[in-house]
């Protein structure tokens, strides 16, 4: 599926801000299931400085300044992806409580990169909490890909998506409270319950292609950017990490969607599009700077996802 991306953030400052400093993760990577075939970016005003490379996750990070006063800035990312489907729905049959012994450290072990997906971060926490929800899933002996699928389904049905009800700071304990939030906060919890568990989950920040209703048109700017989680599986086939070293173990991360309940190898599904991943949304975040002045500001964003057949050009 040939998908084009377009993705716009407009800050309105007042005042207006004096100089900025920003990194953007706005152009999606490559991966064994999708082909960036063209990605860029347009900012208004345009920056005096811009400077694109990978952060320590392979993601395509782009750092860029402005030095003049400005009372609006305007960033579109436009991209178009070649997408597959998933390497595989499932993996091996290896008990859950193995692989997590795989990620407890050894004195001369083989150091497996997934290991650093094994520990908390900014928004994610270790708490008995998430332990004793994901046991309903994790049964002795059970698969890992299994019961990591079916802890997916049980969130899938025991969550209720409701937009706005909680922010960018909402700690993940108080969404599995509440049972309710939106896809990142549905990332977070499943990270967390994986994590507390003792295995390597890793937040995933991308699109997903919606289909308007029938007989109305797609409507510019409704879509959303998305986010879910990935699981580690070792020795499992088709490995997904590029930036494994030749001597690390080999694995495949299952990625799994809460929020639409569907998992697959390597994706969800063709109809997503991977933009970045890393140990949370703080590592991803679409936008993030410093501001010299601006006393005030209104975020606005639009994201438009469409099939190549009727879409602009990058």
């Amino acid at each position: 599926m040939r998908l084009h991306i377009t993705h716009t953030t407009t800050y309105d400052y007042t005042p207006a801000v004096s100089t900025a400093q920003h990194q953007a993760h706005l152009l999606p990577r490559q991966t064994p299931t999708q082909t960036v075939l063209g990605a860029a970016l347009h900012m208004s005003p345009e920056p005096q400085s811009l400077h694109e490379g990978e952060d320590v996750y392979g993601n395509r990070r782009v750092f860029f300044a402005l030095n003049q006063a400005h009372a609006q800035l305007r960033i579109e990312a436009r991209s178009e992806v070649q997408t597959r489907g998933p390497l595989g729905q499932d993996g091996p049959p290896t008990p859950w409580e193995e692989v997590r012994a795989h990620f407890q450290y050894r004195a001369g072990g083989v150091w497996d990169p997934a290991q650093e997906f094994c520990f908390p971060s900014r928004h994610v926490q270790i708490h008995p909490d998430f332990e004793h929800y994901a046991r309903q899933s994790f049964t002795p002996g059970r698969p890992l890909a299994q019961a990591a699928v079916d802890l997916m389904q049980r969130m899938h049905a025991d969550f209720t998506y409701a937009a706005h009800s909680t922010d960018v700071h909402t700690p993940a304990l108080a969404a599995l409270h509440a049972r309710q939030g939106v896809c990142q906060d549905f990332a977070h919890i499943l990270l967390c319950a994986l994590r507390t568990l003792g295995l390597s989950a890793r937040y995933v920040s991308g699109y997903l292609l919606t289909e308007p209703p029938p007989g109305q048109a797609r409507l510019i700017g409704s879509d959303a950017s998305h986010a879910w989680a990935s699981v580690y599986l070792p020795a499992a086939p088709g490995s997904t990490d590029h930036a494994a070293p030749p001597s690390a173990p080999a694995g495949a991360w299952l990625d799994l969607d809460p929020t639409n309940n569907r998992a697959g190898l390597g994706t969800p599904g063709e109809d997503y599009v991977c933009l970045a991943w890393g140990r949370d949304y703080a590592d991803v975040s679409p936008v993030r700077g410093v501001i010299h002045g601006g006393a005030s500001h209104r975020l606005s964003v639009g994201v438009t996802v469409t099939p190549i057949a009727s879409a602009a050009p990058v």
